[in-house]
């Protein structure tokens, strides 16, 4: 790191996310931007979602209230590459002709189309499994900043192999993921988690927070997990919370629920929406920012190590709005701190 470097002063114009001058051999952790939004049914948007990201970050103040200096061991945003950027732009106008035909395929060029969508998914899976593979390789803490929710697959399934015990999940959301191949779509944002439980073994848990938009499908395969899977409700803790309850105590009840080795995957639905009205499926209710810095800063607290995090659904509104990117790059500003001192790389306050 620069030792010239001012962490009270504004962020230079050539400066990296936060206004950090590390480079990617320097910075502990490395983010991986995916705009990617192939498979999204309602909102658009969160393609933009690591650009408004990066943008807004620089104008994120480095001192941490939860964290002591958390960008001291070094964060670093990995270049948006092209290559995505062409899978998303065709996959995205292919995916779109099922989408507007209500996610029916009943013809030979369909089929054609739905194939090629989940191809080129499977691209964007086995090249985040590579770029997180290569940094992990590299000793580096990495964070996926998306895009919508199916991009951290390739990134989850990359740590799991990495973590012999296996690692949990903490999964922030309004909605449940756990859909079977949404509208023929076998990557689909709304299909993540039953992905990861399907297809990743190292997989030991998930935990659920904030859950209120649900299907019938789901709701019945997430009982049949029995204990591999705890939902906490948005109804149940507000229930709780109405009748007295403390969100301490609810919040010891998430936390047991975790293994020792614990991956973050935030999609910015779980908080209410008024944190992220431009999020591509917003729900009323949700937890508050407050609520889910409190959580994760009791995960660190508890012991229990954050091996890796990712960030999803943030859409930058219409006419150059930046309020999304403003609350997507402070939560990313979190997860990065609390990263770090449950690996013992900083301090908490």
């Amino acid at each position: 790191m620069n030792m010239s470097f001012d962490p009270n002063a504004p962020a230079a114009l050539d400066s990296g996310i936060y206004g950090l001058p590390f480079a990617e051999s320097e910075a502990r952790v490395v983010l991986v931007p995916v705009p990617w939004e192939v498979t999204t049914s309602y909102g658009g948007g969160t393609a933009r979602g690591p650009a408004a990201i990066l943008e807004a970050s620089r104008q994120v103040d480095l001192y941490d209230l939860d964290v002591e200096k958390p960008y001291q061991p070094g964060i670093f945003m990995l270049p948006e590459d092209e290559r995505v950027r062409a899978w998303n732009d065709e996959g995205r106008r292919l995916a779109h002709t099922i989408i507007d035909a209500g996610g029916v395929v009943d013809s030979p060029e369909a089929e054609r189309i739905l194939a090629r969508v989940n191809e080129l998914s499977t691209k964007l899976n086995s090249w985040v499994f590579a770029e997180t593979e290569r940094l992990l390789r590299a000793g580096k803490i990495v964070g996926i900043v998306g895009g919508d929710h199916s991009v951290p697959f390739g990134a989850i399934e990359a740590l799991a192999q990495h973590v012999p015990q296996g690692i949990g999940i903490l999964h922030f959301d309004a909605h449940s993921d756990t859909r079977n191949a949404y509208e023929g779509f076998t990557f689909s944002h709304a299909s993540i988690m039953h992905n990861v439980l399907e297809r990743v073994p190292g997989v030991r848990k998930l935990v659920q927070v904030g859950i209120r938009d649900v299907c019938e499908e789901e709701m019945d395969y997430v009982a049949k997990q029995g204990d591999r899977v705890s939902v906490f409700l948005d109804r149940t803790i507000t229930r709780r919370k109405l009748m007295g309850e403390s969100f301490a105590a609810i919040t010891r009840d998430i936390v047991a629920a975790l293994p020792n080795e614990v991956w973050v995957s935030f999609d910015i639905d779980g908080l209410d929406p008024r944190f992220c009205p431009h999020t591509g499926t917003p729900v009323p209710g949700g937890i508050d920012f407050a609520e889910a810095v409190f959580i994760i800063n009791e995960v660190v607290r508890s012991g229990k190590t954050i091996v890796g995090f990712d960030l999803n659904e943030v859409a930058p509104g219409p006419d150059g709005d930046e309020w999304d990117g403003n609350v997507g790059a402070r939560l990313l500003y979190k997860l990065i701190g609390f990263t770090l001192a449950s690996q013992g790389h900083a301090k908490l306050r």
